[in-house]
């Protein structure tokens, strides 16, 4: 029994990093196949329209959480995972045989999401059971995997494009989903016992507290504005001409290296200094960044002269932004785990994530569609983000007043 406990809290933390590795490495890459497939299969369409596409994508991997939440709460992960893997997989092996907008809807919008949502909601859910006092650690690790693959995939991506082809490329790529989904369905275990007569039915009761209630409109916001640079950043780096056509791929890798730092390292700083204070810390750099960094890029006209500095602005703009957005991806969830006992976590994970999806739905849109309206040029997009990130820091400030009061000493 003893044994049993010991390995399986030793799967438990090998499993952080493989399953997030799959799914959330597959979901930071949207930024590279938008921008090649907006170049290419898909270059008759404008922005808002191809937006809808990789959103939905996004949406369904929230959405989903609505069933898949207490799903796992009554039966554990193990079924829901192999599902999702399944679905993953088979998204990303098809990709490559997409010409039509509908083909990438269904492919990888709506297959693709499915499997995310069957898989993301489980995976960070079965963590919260292993770990309590340093869940933030775990957490952040587990987010860690999601950035890993977050900068090997678009930087294969980029690569084979030239040499095998975009079929070829989505599909190599494929094959390292399956491979990381396979070790997942293996080493995810859930430790508190299945409930089989509960409920799948999410109560939205919960959101009459108030400091959940906060914290839920806090993450739909974060998650409005989130996606938008990891979306777009490509797209943005191209239109300025400032740099090659290699670098403006690689810069979603940059965000995701500091997004690999950001996830892993402010999770053992939450559970020292509370993880609503971290929290807060993180929304502060990524407003700060996006207004005083990727805003003045975003302004410059490109010269010989001003090339250099639009570049440099772009990048530290992705390294410091990928750096505090990944704290957000993954002190949110812990957030919300703060606020509810660990049996109910699956319920309380899946009602937030499950409103915060229609901003993710419509995220990406509204910002290609604020691209269409300033000829091209991303300063609307980047107001809307910083508008997004206020918003959202003020909500997390509230619900952090709500339970602690307005003294800033409090760990919580």
């Amino acid at each position: 029994m003893l044994f049993n406990y010991v390995s399986h809290r030793f799967a438990a933390r090998l499993l952080v990093c493989v399953c997030p590795a799959a799914h959330d490495g597959y979901r930071n890459t949207v930024g590279t196949i938008q921008a090649y497939v907006r170049e290419h299969q898909l270059k008759e369409y404008d922005e808002g329209t191809t937006g809808w596409i990789f959103s939905t994508f996004i949406f369904l991997g929230f959405f989903g959480g609505v069933q898949v939440g207490p799903v796992f709460d009554a039966h554990g992960p193990r079924m829901l995972i192999l599902a999702g893997s399944v679905c993953l997989g088979a998204s990303m092996l098809l990709l490559g045989l997409c010409t039509q907008y509908w083909h990438f809807m269904l492919c990888f919008g709506i297959l693709g999401g499915t499997g995310a949502s069957l898989i993301f909601t489980p995976a960070l859910s079965a963590i919260s059971h292993w770990f309590n006092e340093k869940r933030a650690t775990a957490t952040g690790i587990a987010a860690a995997g999601g950035s890993v693959g977050g900068i090997v995939f678009p930087l294969a991506l980029q690569k084979l494009y030239t040499v095998v082809s975009f079929a070829w490329a989505t599909r190599i790529v494929g094959f390292v989903v399956i491979f990381c989904c396979a070790v997942a369905v293996i080493l995810v275990r859930s430790r508190l016992p299945p409930k089989p007569g509960q409920t799948v039915i999410p109560s939205l009761r919960i959101l009459r507290n108030p400091a959940y209630l906060s914290v839920t409109l806090g993450t739909y916001f974060m998650e409005w504005a989130l996606f938008v640079p990891i979306a777009y950043i490509t797209a943005f780096a191209l239109s300025t001409g400032a740099m090659s056509t290699a670098f403006s791929y690689q810069l979603i890798a940059i965000m995701n290296a500091g997004s690999s730092i950001g996830r892993a390292l402010p999770g053992y700083v939450a559970d020292k200094l509370g993880r609503f204070n971290s929290m807060i810390a993180a929304l502060v750099i990524c407003t700060a960044m996006t207004i005083t960094l990727w805003l003045p890029a975003s302004l410059l006209t490109t010269t010989p002269s001003s090339a250099p500095t639009i570049k440099a602005l772009s990048i530290v703009f992705a390294l410091i932004f990928g750096f505090a957005s990944g704290s957000n991806v993954s002190l949110a969830p812990v957030c919300v785990g703060q606020l509810c006992d660990t049996n109910e976590y699956g319920r309380y994970y899946a009602t937030c994530y499950t409103i915060v999806s229609f901003g993710t739905l419509t995220g990406i849109p509204i910002a290609g569609s604020l691209l269409q309206h300033t000829g091209g040029r991303y300063w609307g997009v980047v107001l809307w983000t910083t508008l997004c990130y206020v918003i959202s820091l003020a909500c997390f400030i509230w619900g952090r007043a709500c339970c602690v009061g307005w003294k800033l000493g409090v760990k919580f």
